[in-house]
């Protein structure tokens, strides 16, 4: 049986392709990271915030560009502030980029799947 790693986690998709290669890597080196279905239970604002700067990213940043919600919210509008995009993040969870990955190695989004490697105990 696989040892357990502690401190790790996930912000996942289960529709997501990426997401569960990720969830795979991660359990494959033998880490049980708590699954956050990210769009059941969005992050909050102060959590988004505290996300995007361990990852040293902005709101703009973290859009995910796929999808007619996007381009519908006009978030591609370089006018849009950060607490714009926060507040179309917190509405519309979908817009994260993902999977994101929490672990005492550092924090970061795991596209392509291999970025997840550097954050593995």
């Amino acid at each position: 049986m696989p040892e357990k790693s502690t401190g790790i986690m996930i912000y996942h998709n289960p529709a997501c392709a990426t997401s569960r290669k990720v969830l795979g890597l991660l359990r494959d080196a033998g880490a049980e990271p708590r699954v956050v279905e990210y769009l059941k239970n969005p992050p909050n604002r102060a959590e988004m915030r505290g996300l995007l700067t361990a990852m040293g990213m902005t709101p703009r940043q973290i859009l995910r560009r796929k999808g007619s919600l996007f381009g519908e919210l006009g978030l591609d509008d370089p006018g849009k502030t950060d607490d714009q995009i926060l507040d179309a993040l917190a509405a519309h969870p979908v817009l994260m980029e993902r999977p994101i990955v929490v672990s005492p190695r550092g924090t970061a989004v795991c596209r392509p799947p291999q970025r997840v490697e550097a954050l593995l105990p």
